[in-house]
């Protein structure tokens, strides 16, 4: 994770919220957090886009449930006119679980859950609101290179030095992992996949109440079977599955030529439940070189271990170019590690993975 903000040269936070209780608490933590500075509070869409204007923030934390549910609408004109880092504050799940999945599809940097008294701690939210304003922070010199090269073709960068060439076989895999920045990334890999046909894994970076959310809005940006995860499924071609959120990983077993979705409880792996590295070893070990893995943005290095698991199994392993990536963290783990084939901007990972099953017969749909 990349260092806090330097206290000499404070970071600028706007807060945007209705509720004033919500504002000083925002603003007492905030302030108290070394290299933060709130500059300034709003307490509707109009006064947000306005503060913006006027004050030219670094970061802004938003609440989507703002008057008349303008929270969106804000959050789109700001991400029109200025890659900004927008960090969604969102009521826990339910009917605000739809709003943020859509905030993160629009471009918002992250999202932490307001406090509600129960399972989640006015504690709790202090830590993940600081460590989220760190991420935000830490994106800010990638976040608009990523925007501007997200849909400008480039070249397929190999990264690691080729293997001989995997042997043939009668079933395939997709695996997928990523964090922040990871919705709208996973949406358009899946989009540019879902032609394929192929059994697809996704492990996203997501608390319990939103990877259901998360995966239903997959399904309809794909046109693929996409639910979250279930101990017990079978992966059938067309289907793709969400690891859900919460205290269990997701591992894929092979049984009697099938994939199989199993889902243990565990300790964290990496700093994360469910974890990338988790679902990556047990691809590796159930797939082998008949799976594809793809590593996409994200803080942190979840996921780097399992992707070299995957290459060492004979697999074909990509990540996603550091200057589409929102944070590059994870895909430079991987690089560092020996653990890519390929480097590939975003827009380019569908067609480089639909190039391999072409020139792969063991990478086959059916």
């Amino acid at each position: 994770m990349s260092a806090a903000p330097s206290a000499a040269v404070p970071v600028k936070v706007l807060v945007v919220d209705d509720s004033v209780l919500m504002q000083k608490l925002m603003t007492q933590i905030i302030d108290s957090a070394p290299g933060f500075k709130v500059i300034g509070v709003a307490g509707s869409a109009e006064e947000g886009w306005d503060a913006i204007q006027d004050l030219r923030p670094d970061v802004v934390t938003l609440d989507l449930e703002l008057p008349g549910r303008h929270g969106l609408k804000l959050l789109a004109r700001v991400l029109k006119q200025d890659p900004l880092p927008v960090l969604i504050v969102s009521a826990f799940g339910g009917p605000g679980a739809d709003n943020t999945i859509q905030a993160l599809e629009l471009g918002a940097i992250d999202f932490i859950e307001k406090p509600d008294g129960t399972t989640h701690t006015l504690e709790g939210f202090m830590k993940h609101l600081v460590a989220a304003l760190q991420r935000a922070s830490a994106s800010r010199k990638m976040i608009a290179a990523a925007r501007q090269m997200a849909q400008v073709a480039a070249p397929v960068r190999p990264a690691s030095p080729p293997r001989e060439p995997a042997r043939a076989g009668k079933t395939s895999l997709i695996a997928i992992g990523a964090s922040t920045g990871g919705v709208p990334a996973v949406q358009t890999v899946m989009r540019d996949l879902a032609h394929l046909r192929l059994p697809i894994v996704v492990v996203q970076h997501m608390p319990p109440g939103y990877t259901a959310k998360f995966a239903a809005r997959l399904a309809t940006a794909t046109g693929l079977d996409v639910h979250e995860a279930i101990d017990g499924d079978r992966l059938k071609p067309g289907m793709a599955v969400v690891a859900p959120g919460g205290p269990r990983h997701l591992e894929i077993e092979e049984r009697r030529g099938e994939f199989v979705c199993v889902l243990k409880e565990g300790p964290l792996v990496s700093g994360h439940s469910p974890s990338v590295d988790v679902m990556f070893h047990s691809v590796a070990r159930s797939a082998g070189a008949h799976a594809v893995g793809i590593l996409l943005t994200g803080m942190g290095r979840d996921g780097a271990d399992g992707l070299l698991a995957m290459r060492k199994a004979g697999a074909e392993t990509l990540i996603q170019s550091g200057e589409t990536c929102v944070v590059n963290g994870m895909p430079k783990a991987a690089f560092e590690l020996g653990a890519a084939d390929r480097v590939v901007p975003l827009s380019q990972i569908g067609t480089a993975v639909s190039q391999l099953i072409g020139e792969r017969p063991g990478l086959r749909t059916a």
